[in-house]
């Protein structure tokens, strides 16, 4: 989301961003009562594997320049902290092992007065509740078409992160969630972001899957924790600053190693290959790029590429004569649309010498416009070669389409559905 703003931010100023968070909002809220949310059933279990991997790899990633150049302390304290997120839970899962490794790390670091990188060092927190303005920008038809694209850009790949993060909840916790009412909700708050001096935001994986399996089930876990994160950054900032980027690493690595699907590796040899080179290129996509919605694109690209090979190889044609060779009827099984299109055409001897042919397609569908020219394509060869052409148990949604767009023979196709 952060690399989409960054171009607003630069030509027009801050003010321009809050006022593109709210028109995210606001584009966000219309999703969800248009029931975009339902769109994550085109999205295939590869594609989401290959999401949840790429994720895994970035957030590792992400940890290694904190482990780069550094004193043996700070691998010490991450070895440590990723003994204590392991080990702490056979003690008790009362208390989050993340949390006990961090507070015991924090204390470790100022009693032993070690000199590592800290929370502190990475930049200012905020000493201030957060207050209401509006944007500062003019409410001009000029604005609008300046923020428009950002917030339409935002408001898609904000969708698209957070509805594969809840499919991501949703397995873990073997629960199902609204994703209509995800979209209204995300909206709703980027709204208040907006007029609260926040950028627009979405979904974070690494965080949902450490409350997942911190036992935390429910909206309110993930409230408390926006509750106590700004109550800690904003009062005891001074105590927070002095937490230790190794014990932040130690979290993240854990992450990481939670998040990646490592069944997936053992399953390259035994799912299809088509799934698997789905998943493979989502991960390279997003990691190549650092772009998730990028990677997640041409995972479902690639998916309905194979799935139309996959449906368009579903397709028969056989053929045999009838009244003492005068006549050839041609029987059609199978599915027939843009991928199976030509294989339609090419099941045809335009140049035999007969006086009639009968296309039988009463086992076959037609699914679109392409399919209806291949049937145009083929009546029309005939006929210019002086056959006699008859179509016959065309389903009443093919002759629908056929009488819709057909060209060979707009009457006959109404007849035949008519006589259907």
């Amino acid at each position: 989301m952060a690399l989409l703003m960054v171009t607003l931010v630069k030509e027009h100023g801050l003010q321009y961003l809050l006022a593109a968070t709210v028109l995210t909002g606001v584009l966000q809220i219309i999703a969800g009562w248009l029931q975009l949310g339902t769109l994550m059933r085109f999205v295939s279990r590869s594609v989401i594997t290959g999401f949840v991997n790429a994720l895994a790899i970035l957030i590792f990633m992400a940890q290694l320049p904190e482990l780069t150049n550094v004193s043996w302390h700070v691998y010490a304290m991450t070895v440590a902290g990723l003994g204590i997120i392991y080990l702490f839970p056979y003690v008790t899962k009362a208390i989050p092992s993340p949390l006990v490794a961090i507070v015991v790390l924090t204390a470790v670091s100022i009693l032993l007065g070690l000199d590592i990188r800290t929370v502190g060092d990475m930049g200012q927190l905020p000493d201030n509740l957060p207050v209401f303005l509006l944007p500062d920008v003019p409410l001009s038809l000029e604005t609008l078409q300046i923020i428009f694209p950002v917030s339409a850009t935002l408001a898609v790949v904000g969708l698209l992160e957070s509805m594969m993060t809840a499919s991501i909840v949703d397995d873990l916790t073997d629960t199902s969630s609204n994703k209509n009412r995800e979209c209204v909700g995300q909206g709703v708050a980027n709204i208040a972001s907006g007029f609260l001096g926040g950028m627009a935001g979405c979904a974070m994986i690494g965080q949902s899957v450490i409350n997942v399996k911190s036992g935390g089930r429910g909206r309110l876990s993930t409230l408390a924790a926006g509750v106590f994160l700004l109550l800690m950054v904003v009062f005891i900032g001074d105590w927070v600053a002095r937490i230790p980027m190794a014990a932040l690493v130690a979290v993240m690595i854990m992450v990481s190693i939670g998040t990646f699907n490592w069944a997936s590796i053992r399953n390259l040899r035994e799912h299809p290959k088509s799934s698997s080179v789905v998943m493979l290129a989502t991960v390279a996509m997003t990691v190549g790029t650092h772009d998730l919605a990028k990677g997640v694109l041409v995972g479902v690209l690639l998916s309905g590429f194979f799935f139309a090979q996959k449906v368009g190889r579903i397709f028969h044609a056989s053929s045999h004569t009838e009244d003492e060779g005068r006549m050839r009827v041609y029987t059609i099984t199978g599915q027939v649309f843009f991928a199976s299109a030509e294989r339609f055409v090419n099941s045809f001897d335009f140049k035999e010498a007969i006086e009639k042919v009968r296309i039988d397609v009463g086992r076959a569908h037609f699914w679109d416009i392409t399919a209806v020219s291949a049937l145009d394509k083929v009546v029309i060869k005939f006929r210019r070669e002086g056959t006699e052409v008859e179509v016959t148990g065309l389903n009443e949604a093919s002759a629908t389409m056929v009488d819709k767009f057909g060209i060979h023979d707009k009457d006959g196709a109404a007849d035949m559905l008519a006589g259907h």
